[in-house]
């Protein structure tokens, strides 16, 4: 699994950081993005579920979160 680490960053970077890695990745990769931006919390999710990648989880880890999105097509 891919990570991302975007803490610090705000929305959209996180997610704009998420669609690049996806361009590169193969259908069934995984990509974690560690976010502080709680913004992302909704955004992703949200953009996941229009462009119809597959949500994975997301977790709170204190001071920051975890989102792992898995590419569908």
């Amino acid at each position: 699994m891919q990570t991302i680490d975007a803490r610090g960053a705000f929305c959209p970077g996180p997610l704009m950081e998420l669609i690049a890695a996806l361009k590169l990745s193969a259908i069934g990769d995984q990509i974690e993005i560690l976010s502080t931006d709680k913004g992302s919390v909704a955004d992703v999710p949200e953009w996941v579920a229009k462009v119809g990648h597959k949500m994975v989880g997301v977790t709170e880890k204190g001071d920051h979160w975890s989102i792992v999105v898995e590419k569908a097509k």
